[in-house]
């Protein structure tokens, strides 16, 4: 196999690690960070496919800068759901999430304060990739907990069956790899 999967996404080229999630399985690794070209490309073109919306809602970390970007271009507000509880935050919403590229269940928490701003108003919800949609459910969740109208779900790349989805919006499909003996 490979040691990388080359990719078109926003009208770029990346070359992505193949990484080995177990004996059956490997994906290319999707990391924005750094890559301040494909963010900027990605949140570009995404925003020219996404419904209306008042608010951005992201899973912390990796799609931060995403969300900022795209909160950046569109003018709308991006809320971080927070891997853990931080000092400042009063009364969060809490789930907890298990995700394909995570060794261990993660907790996601949202501040009441931006919880409330939620309420009532059409969210978006933006991560880098959608794979088994564990994450996108925690999110849901939470917007859902806060009052907000979710009306789009959108990814820079859909991994595998993810991409089979009607309910999310994507760039580009993400194919998974059997790992070679």
């Amino acid at each position: 196999m490979n040691e990388f999967h080359r990719m078109q996404i926003a009208g770029l080229t990346r070359d992505l690690p193949i990484c080995k999630v177990n004996d059956q399985l490997s994906i290319a690794g999707f990391v924005m960070f750094s890559d301040v070209e494909i963010t900027v490309a990605c949140a570009e073109e995404l925003l020219k496919k996404v419904p209306e919306f008042d608010y951005i809602v992201t899973a912390e970390a990796k799609g931060i800068p995403l969300a900022y970007e795209m909160s950046r271009q569109s003018g709308k507000k991006y809320f971080p759901a927070r891997k853990m509880t931080k000092l400042y935050m009063r009364d969060p919403i809490h789930v907890q999430v298990k995700s394909i590229t995570t060794a261990k269940v993660q907790d996601l928490y949202l501040d009441k304060n931006e919880a409330e701003q939620l309420r009532g108003k059409r969210i978006l919800i933006v991560d880098d990739v959608v794979s088994g949609g564990d994450s996108l459910r925690a999110l849901e969740v939470l917007v859902n907990e806060a009052g907000g109208n979710i009306v789009g779900k959108a990814f820079v790349l859909a991994e595998g069956d993810a991409a089979d989805r009607d309910d999310i919006i994507f760039l580009e499909k993400l194919p998974v790899f059997p790992t070679e003996g």
